[in-house]
């Protein structure tokens, strides 16, 4: 064999040797790459939507009028939070009881819902700061001869199911929640409901027909009133929630980076007044510090 012939060998078999190993790193990157799962933040911004999951029927904080439009505080809440992250808000009506439970296996991104931050929902979520502060109190029929809370010992009272307002009355308002009122009406009856709009139908059919009472958000009673329920809330708020933002903590991805956005947007819009101005303009007071 001659000395060219011996080099260009060893030429083309360091020349295979590369190929081969580039050929190779090209598999792990492109293997690497595919392993990677995209956090929850990225993948709202590839497909330029939030997911919002909150409830149809629960006015002033979102309801869906019959047009199909959707009108309420956390709805302008989650569309400027949407705005600020360059994405459409696309809105889901969602069962509490299934929210609250976690595991959404990916039907929303959030939940916007002014829900209560509690120890036991940790558990199962992740919240944003609180972004506004909600009092709690019991609604009556305005014929209702009760004028005191302690009245409505040994009646039917009306909630949610799987809210705070359903702890209070059962004695297990969680320790997160520092109520007003400590010890809520004597030997009452909780009457569960879907969603707290469904008590107050109820509970405006008449004094004691089907409820004596319901407890609920003082901003949900006052604008069924305002709405012509024949309805009147006692005077006494019984506790306030701190009212969250809140992601799915087992998402398939990872929803950390989404949770940091959003909270930097909370920030933003309290700093420059648009929380509370939304407040003012759903509830006629600012809910965003408390009180």
């Amino acid at each position: 064999m001659s000395a060219r012939t011996n080099v260009l060998m060893k030429r083309s078999s360091a020349l295979i040797a590369l190929c081969l190993s580039l050929s190779a790193c090209g598999m792990r990157s492109s293997s690497d790459s595919s392993d990677a799962t995209p956090n929850l933040l990225t993948a709202v911004r590839l497909r330029h939507s939030l997911i919002v999951s909150t409830d149809a029927n629960y006015a002033p904080q979102s309801y869906l009028r019959a047009d199909g439009t959707w009108v309420g505080f956390d709805v302008d809440v989650a569309r400027e939070i949407a705005k600020r992250l360059h994405v459409v808000p696309q809105f889901e009506d969602s069962n509490f009881d299934i929210v609250t439970a976690g595991s959404w296996r990916g039907q929303w991104d959030v939940n916007i819902d002014s829900m209560a931050v509690t120890t036991e929902r940790k558990k199962s979520l992740l919240f944003t700061a609180p972004y506004y502060f909600v009092p709690a109190g019991f609604v009556v029929h305005k014929d209702s001869p009760v004028r005191s809370i302690a009245q409505l010992s040994g009646g039917r009272i009306g909630v949610g199911s799987a809210t705070t307002y359903l702890a209070y009355l059962t004695k297990q308002l969680p320790g997160d929640i520092e109520p007003i009122l400590v010890h809520p009406p004597a030997n009452v009856k909780p009457v569960q409901y879907i969603t707290d709009q469904l008590a107050l139908q109820d509970l405006a059919l008449g004094s004691g027909k089907r409820l004596g009472a319901v407890l609920t958000a003082m901003p949900t009673a006052t604008a069924a009133i305002k709405a012509g329920e024949p309805l009147r809330i006692l005077p006494q708020a019984v506790f306030f929630e701190d009212d969250a933002i809140a992601l799915d903590r087992h998402a398939d991805n990872e929803p950390e980076p989404l949770l940091a956005a959003i909270d930097d947007t909370l920030s933003d819009m309290l700093r420059d007044g648009t929380l509370s101005r939304l407040s003012k303009k759903y509830y006629g007071a600012d809910l965003t510090h408390k009180h």
